[in-house]
């Protein structure tokens, strides 16, 4: 339109030179400007998607994407590891495709959801996760709920991911998990990043997001990790407490007594005497556990736990583990087994634990030593068992395990 208002000054202007002129020169000579051609705007064609829609149906829609960058969370929750990776929902509904598609092993057998299970909080309930061609996780599937809001940058049991976007990729590398590892014959992860540039949806969902149809390594440890870090639970009995109070030790109305005494003795640091007694106090539990996210403290060391799953091996490296959040469902039923080895398949089991089963390593938490020689004993009431108890079940959300943006896009394959 610019130039065509252009043509027209210029034509103007010389329309009127002409004129001029022909006054001056008393001419009989008519001018006429010639017509100006009108340029018809024309409305762009809506991109279309037909591998995505044939894919996924009802499951995705580009035009009206789930919401995952503008959830609300309660204002209490303030600790947040998503540093420069923010959520935005194409990316995450990338990710969501990704973590459920069994393409990502070698053998399409396995995803990232065959180990992280919707409806166990992202967990599993098996002792270790079943990998390809026989293979087996080494540790018990860890809970991801919540992953993001924890001042913890690292991943895995053991923090040898340096960040989540680096765990991604990690599993889907391993050669008994996913299996891309170069080994035995096996393909590398360039292999699977050509696997991934042949399947059409795959095409509409990088161009739709990046512009631009090349899979790389790195677009997938972004996309996963957004869609990973979306999983969130703040609608547990817990929360709805919480929020009408102004800290975690004051008494939440719609609490039980024993409940609220559960949450007074997991908040209330222990005292000790001498020989790391316990003579008075709670048991201490929001040191490294804390509240409200209930993530790990960062600079926790091992807890005592030092099995390894279906071995007689001894594991000292664990130093990590996920928010206490949803370790049971709202009907109170465990999610999962407990601890990296899998070996505590209950709530009362793992309190005990800290109570007077911890063993002694030289990675040992200072904070379960208290007098820096002797491990920690809390004596532990059957009373007090049950309050925490109690009280570690009112984390749980309900949300978490039906939502179906966080839900297998396959569902109707």
């Amino acid at each position: 339109m610019k130039r065509v208002n252009c043509c027209l000054v210029s034509m103007v202007m010389v329309s009127s030179v002409i004129t001029s002129c022909s006054k001056l020169e008393q001419s009989t000579t008519t001018s006429t400007t010639p017509p100006i051609a009108v340029v018809p705007i024309t409305t762009p064609i809506a991109t279309t998607y037909p591998a995505i829609k044939s894919t996924f149906g009802s499951e995705i829609d580009v035009n009206n994407l789930a919401n995952y960058a503008n959830q609300s969370k309660p204002t209490y929750i303030t600790k947040d590891n998503t540093g420069n990776n923010p959520i935005t929902n194409a990316k995450a509904t990338l990710g969501r495709v990704l973590f459920y598609d069994k393409n990502l092993s070698v053998t399409n057998t396995i995803s990232c959801s065959s180990c992280h299970k919707q409806e166990f909080a992202f967990s599993d309930t098996a002792l270790v996760s079943n990998g390809v061609l026989g293979g087996l996780t080494t540790r018990h599937t860890m809970r991801l709920v919540n992953a993001r809001f924890s001042n913890e940058l690292k991943f895995f049991w053991d923090e040898r991911a340096a960040s989540l976007e680096l765990q991604t990729t990690q599993p889907i590398t391993n050669h008994d998990e996913m299996g891309f590892s170069g080994q035995l014959g096996r393909g590398n992860i360039n292999t699977l990043l050509s696997k991934l540039q042949g399947i059409d949806y795959y095409n509409e969902l990088f161009k739709f997001t990046y512009g631009d149809i090349n899979v790389t390594q790195a677009r997938l440890q972004e996309c996963l990790a957004q869609f990973v870090r979306s999983i969130q639970s703040f609608d547990s009995k817990y929360d709805a407490g919480r929020a009408l109070v102004n800290n975690d030790n004051a008494n939440f109305n719609n609490l039980t007594a024993t409940e609220n005494l559960g949450k007074t003795l997991f908040m209330t640091p222990p005292v000790f005497d001498a020989n790391s007694n316990r003579v008075t106090g709670g048991l201490g539990c929001d040191a490294c556990h804390r509240s409200p996210e209930f993530d790990i403290d960062p600079n926790s060391r091992n807890n005592g736990v030092i099995a390894v799953a279906n071995s007689n091996a001894t594991d000292l490296t664990v130093t990590r583990a996920p928010s206490l959040r949803d370790l049971v469902n709202t009907a109170g039923t465990m999610n999962g087994r407990l601890m990296h080895s899998g070996g505590i398949r209950d709530i009362a089991t793992a309190v005990s634990h800290y109570g007077g089963f911890i063993n002694d390593n030289a990675n040992l938490d200072n904070r379960l030593k208290p007098n820096g020689r002797n491990v920690q004993k809390l004596n532990l009431t059957a009373a007090e068992i049950n309050a925490v108890v109690s009280f570690m079940k009112t984390l749980a959300g309900t949300n978490v395990y039906v939502d179906k943006k966080w839900s297998d896009p396959f569902v109707n394959n």
